[in-house]
């Protein structure tokens, strides 16, 4: 969004942007469901760049935002688990945004509590980890979501080292766009606090992009403490309806079962695919391989996977293996980081049967020989 958008109190929310609304609102349902149906008492949800609630989509119809619906996710949760407890934390520097939010979420009641703050979300952070630090089952998920690429990885890293996960809008279009011509220092420092390096490391970057990607995914995985312990991090791109890259939202989490949702939710969000970006129908051609095996293979666009590229991956990963169990070929799926293991299966199946000649049965299935 342009300065002047996010300086309105109800401003114009873009189709990329109502996605990211429509995965986030998708992951708190799932999520929430399964941490009050566990060991968690105490569900802490934490919007620091919370906006107004309230968005204008192009044509001119209301559309609410991430907090709106998380709230409704979250008082709905409350309601259904009444032994837990579910705080909320908005925060907008704009006093005017909360204002308006506070107007559309409701009132708290005796395990559902909303507090709102108008102050810098940075700063709020560091206050708001000191002072959870030491609580027991408690659980918590942070939305970080700048309009550009300044991230404060000292405000973040509590969350990051601590029984939760953090999700992360990387404006990583904001980089591409300004770093060749940066002339003041104050841009300069907020790129080297962003990916943690000197300015003058960054130049050869240039305009890859996934250069800057996967410089915050090495940072994050820098930070986690305990080295002993996997951590999983998965990032979608969002593209703009010129097919270019506005930001990617990164999810961070020391949880398999939360790694494993996020992609999900995010397939589920982009209708089958991993990004919502336009291959102009490209990735339902199959074609032939020129080798004289005779197997299809499909369209792969490493931006914007399908469920086609999903079950080709399957079938050259177990390729010439007989009956395996379906339990290890989703398993597989669950440490990809980008291909969802609980999504569409049936799916997947028909294509595995129908383009790569997979003998699917009830809880196994057999893969041909591809060589």
């Amino acid at each position: 969004m342009s300065s002047k958008n996010n300086d309105e109190v109800i401003s114009i929310a873009k189709p990329h942007t109502i996605k990211k609304f429509e995965l986030i609102e998708n992951y708190v349902e799932s999520w929430s469901q399964i941490l009050l149906n566990s060991q968690c008492e105490n569900l802490v949800y934490i919007d620091c760049m919370s906006n107004s609630g309230e968005y204008r989509t192009e044509s001119g119809e209301c559309v609410y935002g991430t907090a709106v619906r998380v709230a409704r996710i979250l008082r709905d949760a409350a309601f259904q688990y009444p032994t837990k407890r579910i705080y909320i934390v908005f925060n907008d520097y704009s006093s005017k945004k909360i204002a308006h939010l506070k107007q559309l979420t409701g009132s708290n009641t005796r395990n559902f509590h909303i507090d709102f703050y108008s102050e810098d979300a940075n700063s709020l952070l560091k206050r708001i980890a000191k002072s959870i630090r030491g609580f027991q089952n408690m659980h918590t998920l942070l939305i970080y979501d700048p309009y550009v690429a300044s991230i404060d990885w000292t405000a973040i890293l509590p969350f990051i080292n601590r029984w939760g996960e953090v999700i992360l809008n990387h404006m990583v279009s904001d980089t591409v766009r300004s770093i060749g011509v940066v002339k003041r220092d104050s841009a300069k420092e907020k790129y080297e606090m962003t990916y943690q390096c000197p300015f003058e490391e960054l130049i050869p970057y240039g305009t890859d992009r996934t250069k800057y990607e996967k410089r915050v995914e090495d940072i994050i995985q820098t930070l986690r403490r305990n080295k002993a312990r996997d951590y999983y991090v998965a990032a979608f791109p969002f593209f703009i309806r010129t097919n270019v890259v506005e930001y990617n939202l990164v999810h961070c989490t020391s949880h398999i079962r939360g790694f494993t949702l996020y992609k999900n939710s995010a397939w589920k969000t982009f209708e089958g695919k991993s990004s919502m970006k336009n291959t102009h129908g490209a990735e339902d051609q199959l074609q032939f391989d020129l080798d004289g095996s005779g197997f299809a293979s499909t369209f792969v666009d490493d931006e914007c996977y399908s469920l086609s590229n999903v079950a080709e991956y399957l079938s050259k990963y177990f390729a010439g293996q007989a009956d395996v169990n379906l339990q290890v070929v989703w398993g597989v799926l669950e440490e990809h980081p980008i291909f969802p293991s609980d999504f569409e299966r049936k799916t997947i199946k028909k294509i595995l049967k129908e383009n790569f000649g997979a003998v699917v049965k009830r809880s196994t299935i057999s893969f041909p020989d591809r060589s």
